[in-house]
């Protein structure tokens, strides 16, 4: 939950601060060029400032994933539960046919691990002490299997990808409605694109649009849990993943939500929180490597 948490935060904070630069430097003026509006041109600006953004977020993940939770890499490991640690990630990793990633402790009472990066070879995978104090060895590698998994799969990356075109369209759609409305508004063509009222009703547009594109996100997110869950028992051993989801599942919340994301009611039931929620249900992703095969 926390590495899409960090994903999407560092991603809104960029789209909306690129989305003020094109209306402060005067780029929208340049989608209504010759009396019309220019349709090709301002699909073009909103990719590359859309596409731009999220690969922006994803350079940024790893730093902002440091900063955010206070994480230490383990350069060099200190006892012998940071040489577990550090051979099982390099064990997965190696099983996974990836590159060795940085491993990171954060002091935190929840259970949570998470793990991000540019790329399969660059990554980052970090690890609560709550986690390390609530699971045994076994369940603790099989959740290191989860994050090993994630990285074998390109999931950032593919995510990434997916919130660099729905930013396009989220940029895209804003500015053609916003456009619309506000001409409608003015009753001057000439105009469109540079007032406040514009600006204003784009930056609302925009808003709207990205909460129906965070919900696209969110449910490419559930889906992708499965597939690191069997990673995860591939890896760390089918048993000891439905383990840990059992004490995962057992404090409800902890792993789900960052205290300071809780007061969202995200992580509560019902029909439209489950839109927003990166992950399924401990109990549908259990009962899916039971049926596993």
């Amino acid at each position: 939950m926390l590495r899409i948490l960090l994903f999407l935060g560092t991603n809104l904070a960029i789209m909306l601060m690129l989305s003020a630069v094109v209306t402060v430097f005067g780029l929208d003026r340049w989608a209504y060029a010759h009396s019309g509006m220019n349709l090709q041109g301002l699909l073009l600006m909103c990719a590359v400032f859309g596409m731009g953004g999220a690969f922006i977020s994803l350079a940024m993940s790893k730093m902002l994933a440091k900063m955010s939770v206070g994480a230490q890499v383990i350069a060099e490991p200190r006892g012998e539960a940071e040489q577990w640690l550090i051979a099982t990630v390099r064990r997965h990793a190696e099983s996974a046919g990836i590159g060795m990633p940085e491993v990171a402790l954060y002091d935190a009472p929840d259970m949570n691990a998470f793990a991000t990066g540019m790329s399969k070879n660059h990554a980052l995978v970090a690890v609560s002490t709550g986690l390390l104090r609530s699971m045994n060895r076994e369940q603790i590698s099989a959740v290191l299997g989860h994050e090993i998994s994630h990285i074998a799969n390109g999931d950032m990356v593919t995510l990434t990808l997916i919130q660099g075109v729905l930013n396009t369209f989220v940029m895209f759609l804003a500015r053609v409605i916003g456009g619309v409305i506000d001409s409608a508004l003015q009753g001057d063509r000439q105009q469109r694109g540079g007032g406040i009222g514009y600006f204003l009703i784009v930056m609302l547009l925009q808003f709207v649009f990205g909460l129906i594109a965070t919900v696209i996100v969110m449910w490419f997110s559930r889906w992708r849990e499965f597939r690191a869950d069997a990673g995860g028992a591939r890896l760390g051993g089918r048993g000891a993943m439905i383990s840990a989801l059992q004490v995962l599942g057992a404090k409800p919340g902890e792993a789900d939500l960052p205290k300071a994301f809780q007061a969202f009611g995200i992580a509560g039931g019902g029909t439209l929180a489950s839109l927003f929620a990166s992950h399924p249900p401990i109990e549908q992703r259990i009962e899916a490597l039971r049926n596993a095969a």
